[in-house]
């Protein structure tokens, strides 16, 4: 008896400190703004994540990501104010982001859409440079 109640409590205090943890990862934001003499209410609520970048679709504005609860990717789109930084919080360029790169991002919810703002690597962008070398053989007559 003892062990079951001690096991419940136990489960009960882990999804609190998720839940938690989930709602201090959020930041609300409330703007009002007075349009023709009404005034209108936006409620934006800022979100982190973190995933693995699965593929980007610059002519459609489009970021895939596999985050760590999900396991089929979601789609988000980017903006031209999306930054993207490094984990040494160098700019990166959008067009250096490749598949297969772990990142943490924050994002809001602009009606049905995922709107990225930043993108931040985990490892420098150095890391993901590939050098190429190439050697030229020639042989005497």
């Amino acid at each position: 008896m003892k062990q079951t109640t001690f096991s419940r409590l136990l489960a009960v205090g882990a999804a609190c400190a998720l839940a938690l943890g989930s709602a201090f990862a959020q930041e609300t934001t409330t703007t009002t703004t007075a349009t023709g003499g009404a005034a209108v209410t936006t409620s934006t609520t800022t979100m982190d994540g973190t995933g693995t970048i699965t593929a980007l679709t610059p002519a459609s504005n489009m970021i895939t990501f596999r985050t760590e609860t999900s396991a089929a990717p979601v789609q988000y789109y980017f903006t031209p104010t999306t930054t993207v930084v490094d984990s040494t919080g160098a700019t990166v360029e959008m067009s250096m982001l490749r598949p297969d790169m772990p990142v943490h991002f924050t994002y809001v919810k602009e009606g049905d859409r995922m709107v990225v703002q930043r993108v931040t690597l985990e490892k420098p962008i150095t890391y993901y440079k590939k050098e190429t070398t190439t050697t030229t053989t020639t042989t005497n007559p």
